[in-house]
């Protein structure tokens, strides 16, 4: 079967019905948005002569988009690499098929990853894009990452995460989720300052670029910087995220346990990221010169809500409920948010939220004035 995405072709075996880490080329269609994005993000970096790993590269369709649709000026060396039984062979007919010369700027691995980062090199920019956690490949991987380097994350375990299980996320991911309409920022914070730890150790901050959910699967870039002093900035915003399910309250805190305004006693989720999500100046070059259509709309959100610094958002369909009003127009909301001056974007995280600088008393007012 021959399948086209972006300017790549690959040819797999039979039809692709069900996804599988058996599949003899594992090939995820729905991890095409994700792609795109990261040739985005790595072309609008101001960053040249790259040496990139691909470090499970399945089907090897984001290594030869990187190949494809990469500036010229980015790439010194890909290595390419899958502990599948039979990829270099599969790979190198995928770069036959896309017209692309084996040179000594691209190197075919054929290695279980870990195995493969004992004796691996610096990277520029490491892809770990597993099936499942990324949790195994966060030790070696950043050993290995250069200073000032990329490291880009998938996670696609998200229900532990988003609260679902939530002793497991605290056994894989050291923190308490939350289940709910915020599950998916606080899971995504979570799993960050996993990362983030697990950099530290070897004295190195990992700030996030760019950050998002969509499809079922956490991603995130990061851009690394050595120094013990620059890790311990990143972990200071460490926090606890306090909320109050019977008024919809929510606040940041060092501390687990503490009052409501109303009274309730806070539920704590954490500890999670309290940073950014985006960086500002990234995100706002990537919104400039996408060409994909499907990314537009998502960063045009994007570019807004990293404006917004606030950890969680409201949604108008949970606060209506809380309310027993009818569900607004989100449109009014944020009109009536712009005649007040109070800093807001949507959120690519819920097409019924809305991120906001303003305590809930004031939302919920909003609402009630509706």
């Amino acid at each position: 079967m021959l399948i086209t995405e972006g300017s790549a072709k690959i040819e797999i075996a039979g039809k692709l019905e069900k996804i599988s880490r058996e599949l003899p080329v594992f090939y995820n269609p729905a991890m095409a948005f994700n792609r795109s994005l990261t040739v985005l993000l790595l072309n609008s970096l101001d960053k040249t002569e790259m040496r990139i790993l691909d470090l499970l590269a399945g089907s090897g369709i984001r290594s030869l988009r990187f190949l494809l649709e990469l500036e010229k000026k980015k790439l010194k060396e890909i290595i390419i690499n899958d502990g599948k039984k039979g990829f270099c062979r599969v790979m190198k007919k995928n770069l036959r098929l896309n017209k692309i010369k084996l040179s000594k700027k691209i190197f075919l691995q054929e290695e279980e990853a870990n195995r493969f980062l004992t004796s691996a090199e610096g990277y520029d920019y490491i892809e770990i894009d597993p099936f499942g956690s990324p949790n195994e490949f966060l030790n070696n991987a950043l050993k290995h990452l250069a200073r000032e380097g990329i490291l880009g994350v998938t996670a696609t375990d998200t229900a532990p995460l988003a609260g679902k299980y939530p002793a497991t996320c605290q056994r894989n991911y050291w923190a308490k989720p939350l289940r709910g309409e915020l599950q998916h920022e606080i899971g995504l914070r979570i799993l960050i300052r996993k990362v983030q730890l697990i950099g530290a150790q070897f004295d190195k901050a990992l700030m996030p670029l760019f950050s998002f959910y969509k499809d079922h699967y956490y991603r995130v870039f990061f851009f690394c910087e050595k120094g013990k002093q620059k890790a311990d900035k990143v972990m200071v915003q460490h926090q606890y995220l306090l909320y109050c399910p019977a008024c919809l309250n929510r606040k940041v805190s060092f501390f687990n346990k503490e009052k409501c305004s109303c009274g309730k006693e806070f539920i704590f989720v954490g500890p999670l990221w309290t940073g950014q999500l985006f960086d500002k100046v990234l995100t706002a070059k990537m919104c400039r010169k996408n060409t994909y259509l499907e990314l537009q709309r998502f960063l045009e959100i994007a570019e807004k809500e990293a404006e917004v610094k606030t950890v969680g958002f409201y949604c108008m369909h949970v606060l209506a409920g809380k309310l027993k009003k009818d569900i607004p127009k989100k449109e009014i909301i944020m009109a009536k948010l712009r005649k007040q001056k109070i800093n807001f974007s949507e959120t690519i995280f819920s097409p019924t939220g809305i991120r906001a600088a303003a305590e809930i008393e004031t939302i919920k007012k909003l609402l009630i004035d509706y």
